[in-house]
């Protein structure tokens, strides 16, 4: 019998195929735009309260930038050894099976993806309160402006792969030049003879909302890899990048690399400024950024950070909606998922009947969120952007982690199989990251226990949907 992978290039020859367009610079714009979002501007005043210090904060900023750095690695072979659209749909159905495959795959599509589009918007949309200070929007027209950006953002994807691509590129352009200013702006300014900077800031403590040293690594690396979330973004669209052999590698390690810089810069410069306390109070904690900058050049500082905030949640929703909808294509494709999910349009050559489905769940997410915060006790103290992100760290954690161990298992299991690229340090870099990620899991589920459950349940709700799929033909009829 013909295997999975057999069987997807038989159908990728009988039908459109996706089109092989984006090079080496569009590849690591993927990578670095996949990841700016709104992590680095939403998250520092969080961590600030879940950490009490500086020194914390930065060490676990560098953890989380290795963590990436062993996982790419990881990806690097995964990748060039396998390089067709789905990313880690197709990693895992070689290593473990499909159901396996198939759990990552619904919760990819259905929750992981649309809560990532539904986050964002809310952030988006907190920003242009901002930029046009004096309108406060009310909880309709926020959510459906929310709703508008999202059937914006598929639209663009739906129209071809290139107008996705040349978006993502010139956003992440435009959000990494603001993530670079705000990381050198206080020491320019100091430079330039304006005192600004406050290095006690650097000492200050709070109180953490914490109590053991573990427990507060843990709650920062929840943050910190929401902010990092999506640095294997390249994979979903391996089938769609030129000389995947050479580019993937380049994207991977050159993006990540990027980010680790930028974040750092910018966590430096945010605690030069503005002291640790002033952050962790919520109402500054997703804005730490904008109180930054109106600090140093007054409300029109303030403005213009909100726009650049726009800018970086934009291209992020703009990734998500490239590289999300490749994965439910391959399972649709793969014939285990709805099969019209599976098909390029002849026109555009994208999966549009994807693009679109999932730009329509990231609909259902944003408002089921605001139910959940308006009614839910549990939830009123929370934001919709904080509850959608927890939910997805801890779900793809899981997913990242058995991905990594998946480089062991083929290693095994298709010894023979053409790796261009091989896992440097290996077995010690897949083991490693596993370990640390095993230990994160653990205590995200005992801080942060419902919206843990909250992901275990949606990973859960796919069992009887695969078992119902894969029903024998007589069962069916």
């Amino acid at each position: 019998m013909p295997d999975a992978t057999d069987s997807t290039e038989a159908t990728v020859q009988e039908s459109p195929s996706l089109l092989r367009a984006l090079g080496p610079v569009m590849a690591i714009a993927i990578v670095v735009g996949n990841v700016i979002g709104s992590g680095i501007f939403a998250k520092p005043g969080r961590i600030a309260a879940e950490a009490g210090r500086f020194d914390l904060i930065i060490a676990v900023w560098i953890v989380g930038g290795v963590l990436c750095l062993l996982g790419a690695l990881c990806f690097a072979e995964l990748a060039t050894m396998l390089p067709h659209a789905g990313g880690l749909y197709v990693y895992l159905r070689e290593a473990y099976g499909k159901l396996t495959a198939f759990l990552f795959g619904w919760q990819e599509f259905l929750f992981n993806r649309p809560a990532s589009t539904a986050a964002l918007s809310m952030i988006f949309v907190g920003s242009l309160d901002i930029a046009l200070k004096g309108v406060e929007f009310s909880l309709i027209e926020t959510l459906g402006l929310a709703i508008a950006l999202q059937m914006a953002a598929a639209a663009i994807n739906v129209v071809g792969v290139l107008w996705g691509g040349t978006v993502q590129a010139v956003t992440t352009l435009i959000k990494s030049s603001f993530v670079a200013f705000v990381a050198v702006l206080p020491f320019a300014l100091e430079i330039a003879g304006r005192d600004v900077v406050d290095v006690s800031n650097f000492s200050a403590t709070i109180v953490p909302a914490q109590e053991s040293l573990s427990a507060q690594i843990a709650a920062v690396l929840l943050a910190v890899m929401w902010a990092y979330n999506g640095w294997h973004g390249i994979a979903p669209v391996a089938e769609e990048i030129r000389d995947p052999q050479r580019n993937i590698p380049i994207a991977l390690f050159g993006g990540i690399g990027l980010l680790i810089l930028l974040y750092l810069g910018a966590n430096l410069a945010y605690h030069a400024v503005v002291p640790i306390s002033e952050m962790a109070i919520p109402k500054n904690q997703e804005h730490v950024a904008e109180i930054m900058v109106t600090r140093l050049l007054g409300d029109w500082g303030g403005k213009l950070m909100a726009i650049g905030v726009m800018v970086s949640t934009l291209g992020a929703i703009n990734s998500n909606l490239l590289l999300g909808p490749r994965v439910p294509f391959a399972m649709g494709r793969d014939k285990v998922f709805f099969p019209i999910l599976g098909e390029v349009h002849a026109r555009f050559r994208t999966p549009a009947v994807a693009i679109l489905v999932q730009g329509a769940l990231g609909v259902v997410l944003v408002l089921a969120s605001a139910v959940l915060v308006e009614y839910v006790e549990y939830f009123k103290q929370k934001s919709i952007f904080s509850i959608l992100t927890d939910c997805i760290i801890f779900v793809s954690s899981i997913f990242y982690a058995l991905s990594v161990g998946a480089v062991i298992l083929l290693r095994r299991k298709q010894p023979d199989k053409e790796r261009p690229y091989r896992t440097l340090g290996y077995p010690f870099t897949p083991i490693l990251y596993m370990v640390v990620y095993v230990w994160f899991l653990v205590y995200v589920f005992q801080g942060a226990r419902m919206e843990a459950l909250i992901g275990l349940g949606m990973i859960a709700a796919g069992v009887p949907v695969f078992w119902w799929w894969n029903r024998s033909p007589a069962e069916k009829d």
